[in-house]
């Protein structure tokens, strides 16, 4: 599970518009008060569709009917063309670092071009061949007895490679000022459960050239039994998708939540040697409990232990560790694995450039050493004073709603306004930057390189153990186009990367900006307050403060929530899982909404200027329309549906409008247009 509730999934995920963005430089430039601009992008106004009847096409309708989606995404909007733009920028900071030499006094200059060296090296990759792997298959191949496989589990999760479980370190939900070791299921090969146990032919057909794909992979790997080990494969991650939670489950943070001491874990697993992972895990000693995420799925995965036999164990660990390797080895393994993950699951017909996944690396292994530079040169400090003036505009909207709200006792507002005291705001960049003086990099060791990364970053966390919580700490690098709630830091996150155009343009007038990156303030700092977020209380603790009354009239909001979405059907046969994205809907119209209340309290009475021939108000709402302009390929769009809990963006961009009182207002939305929906249906959390 996530330790955060982000904006969207990924940098580089299926989300918002284009047509509007401009480099950082030219979007970041200030312009005087009387030449500001609407922000509006008008050029794909379908004009044959009037607004009351649906914004989102009304505003989009050109670029959606004639945009090509790149051959190398699955999707395409504001966060992929911003993402896009950014990774140009940082291109050009890595390329500026190439001559970085062994003599330079700029150890973090050095690692950076190195690390981007190893990787674009593409005849050393192919001289290699599988030789990176060689130690890893060896390991696998010399296990002679089941009870060695916890000491394999252990040091697969320290590199990063796919294992039945893993670990992480996190704040303790029930203790937020200490740090706690938390066991999650894990381990399948396709996005999720629903992949191996659905009977829909699209899900049947993915399974089928996951097993091809499998047994191709095996074989170019020298695998004599390839294509036996991968159906024993298949059915082995099918009886642990069979045994693992749902994502609607795994969204409860109070059944996620089972505190197990060090000395029970045998009676979770009794047929697993848990000190012998332990101690491979370097967890041995540090701890006295583990967090279990799934309790019922380890105790299944237990009998799965025993009963399959350490041939199929061995293939499985096999197929793993070579496909988390595939994208840094040879080019016939970064094609093969590309054409599975990137074709088949996400309809991509073209891996990305090379230099693009070499960027990606960087960003996975030295974010913050490659962020500092970003930020140096791209992230204006006038961004973040003005964004500062929001945020302290939305908290206030937030205060005075939270003393008017239907659903709201005085007792749970008394700790809704505690909690929003005690709110953290983060802006652009770290204070405190990532020392990544111990991570070792080799101009010529790529997977080398990949492993050394994941140990540091394994043992980064590792060493948290034991010491005060780091509130300095960041989830997102400075360049990544996304904004986080952290509930048991408090803490809304806005990276420096998605303060541009069109979250965020300080040549236009504010009522834009209101839609756009209020209106994402406003989504993040309702986490806080949702189905999960209510039950952790100002310090991050998984306290519930709600009364029991005041949680049946929020739930009695969120199942006419659940209801409204689950009704969008974006590919035939897949309708939106209103459980699995209750959070986040809740979030847009949450945000939404708070973003219109703090426009008008901005404006102090006065009435906001007509620009383009638009209202103040109509601005607000097309730039929400604007902001989650996207397409998706269908492949993509169904692995979002199954895995994702954000809704589609076309879902996003028009349905928290019709539950908006002032949306009606703002575009004379009678009864006779297709948007209108009765005011006793209008869902209206803030």
């Amino acid at each position: 599970m996530s330790r955060y509730w982000a904006l969207s999934i990924g940098a580089a995920a299926a989300v918002l518009g284009a047509g509007l963005l401009h480099h950082a430089a030219t979007a970041t430039t200030s312009a005087p008060k009387t030449a500001m601009l609407s922000g509006i992008d008008l050029q794909y106004v379908d004009t044959s569709i009037r607004p009351q009847d649906d914004l989102y096409r009304h505003l989009n309708g050109k670029w959606l009917d004639t945009f090509q989606i790149p051959a190398d995404k699955g999707s395409y909007g504001s966060f992929t063309l911003l993402y896009d733009a950014t990774q140009e920028q940082l291109r050009g900071i890595v390329e500026d670092l190439a001559g970085t030499g062994p003599g330079s006094s700029d150890a973090e200059a050095r690692k950076i071009a190195d690390l981007y060296a190893s990787f674009m090296d593409e005849g050393r990759l192919e001289t290699l061949g599988l030789k990176p792997l060689q130690g890893e298959f060896a390991a696998i191949e010399a296990l002679s007895d089941k009870s060695e496989i916890p000491a394999l589990v252990a040091h697969l999760n320290r590199i990063g490679a796919g294992a039945p479980y893993a670990i992480s370190i996190n704040q303790d939900a029930r203790n937020s000022l200490q740090y706690a070791v938390i066991v999650r299921q894990s381990g399948l090969g396709l996005p999720d459960r629903d992949y191996y146990l659905k009977d829909d032919a699209k899900l049947k057909d993915t399974r089928e050239k996951y097993l091809a794909h499998a047994a191709k992979m095996l074989g170019m790997a020298g695998d004599a039994d390839a294509q036996s080990h991968a159906k024993a494969i298949l059915d082995l991650e099918t009886a642990m998708a069979q045994a693992q939670w749902t994502r609607v489950e795994n969204r409860d943070p109070i059944k996620t939540y089972n505190k197990t001491t060090v000395a029970d874990l045998p009676k979770l697993m009794p047929g697993y040697d848990w000190p012998s992972y332990l101690r491979a895990s370097d967890v041995a000693g540090k701890v006295d409990a583990l967090i279990i995420s799934q309790p019922s799925y380890f105790s299944s995965l237990d009998k799965l232990m025993t009963e399959t036999p350490l041939p199929i164990w061995k293939a499985y660990f096999k197929w793993h560790v070579l496909s988390a390797a595939a994208p840094y080895l040879s080019k016939a393994f970064v094609d093969e694995r590309f054409a599975f993950a990137g074709t088949v699951l996400s309809g991509i017909p073209e891996n990305r450039a090379r230099w693009k996944r070499g960027i990606t690396l960087i960003d996975d292994s030295l974010g913050e050493a490659l962020g500092k530079r970003y930020v140096a040169k791209y992230f204006p400090p006038q961004n973040k004073v003005r964004m500062e003036a929001l945020i302290a505009n939305m908290l206030d909207a937030y205060r005075r709603d939270i003393d008017t709200l239907d659903w709201m006792s005085p007792e749970t507002r008394k700790g809704a306004q505690a909690k929003l005291a005690k709110l953290a705001p983060k802006i652009g960049y770290p204070n405190v930057w990532r020392d990544y003086a111990a991570l070792q990099i080799s101009r010529d060791d790529l997977w080398g390189n990949v492993l050394h990364a994941r140990e540091f970053e394994y043992r980064r966390n590792l060493n948290k153990l034991g010491k005060p919580v780091d509130r300095n700490e960041w989830g997102m690098t400075p360049q990544t186009i996304n904004a986080y709630y952290n509930p048991l830091m408090n803490e809304i996150v806005f990276p420096a990367a998605i303060l541009q155009p069109p979250f965020f343009n300080v040549r236009a007038d504010d009522a834009v900006n209101y839609g756009g990156i209020v209106a994402v303030i406003g989504h993040e700092m309702s986490h806080g307050f949702d189905d999960r977020g209510s039950q952790y209380d100002a310090d991050g603790n998984l306290h519930d403060w709600f009364t029991p009354e005041d949680h049946a009239r929020f739930k009695t909001k969120t199942r006419a929530l659940i209801a409204q979405y689950s009704d969008y059907e974006p590919v035939p046969g897949f309708h939106v899982n209103g459980e699995l994205t209750l959070g986040e809907n809740i979030g847009d119209n949450s945000g939404l909404a708070i973003a219109y209340k703090a426009y008008h309290l901005s404006l102090k009475g006065k009435a906001a200027p007509v620009i383009d021939g638009l209202t103040g108000d109509q601005r607000l709402y097309l730039g929400w329309a604007q902001v989650w302009r996207g397409k998706e390929r269908e492949a993509d769009l169904i692995q979002q549906i199954k895995t994702d809990p954000h809704s589609p963006t076309a879902v996003r961009g028009t349905a928290p409008l019709v539950n908006q009182e002032g949306f009606y207002g703002a575009f004379g939305v009678k009864e006779s247009d297709k948007m209108y929906v009765a005011p006793e249906k209008r869902i209206n959390i803030w």
